[in-house]
């Protein structure tokens, strides 16, 4: 869980947070056991407030620059506290993998 970590830890510094769920998502692909290779990222901060959503990615791809290149995908979900409350504190479930799946 070193990368993990170490994006969350990224992200509690640079954010003021309502919510952060972190989600290592690679068992849902086809890598090696314990990868750290696929994340969701629900983040709920009023740093969003004013921001459209590719303006929010490049803030947490900005703050992620020595991570991202450890990493292959990071699903963003990233909301305002408003947002986030209207959406009753929920994201999207991420779909399964449909690339090279195991049989």
């Amino acid at each position: 869980m070193k990368i993990q970590n170490e994006i969350e830890e990224t992200i509690r510094a640079a954010f003021g947070i309502e919510f952060l769920s972190l989600e290592n998502e690679s068992y849902m692909h086809n890598v090696p056991a314990g990868s750290e290779s696929h994340f969701k990222l629900v983040l709920a901060s009023d740093a969003f407030l004013g921001k459209r959503l590719v303006q929010r990615h490049q803030l947490v791809y900005g703050v992620l620059t020595e991570q991202m290149p450890k990493i292959h995908a990071l699903a963003l979900h990233l909301y305002t506290v408003d947002e986030w409350l209207e959406r009753e504190k929920t994201a999207p479930f991420s779909p399964k993998c449909h690339g090279g799946e195991r049989e």
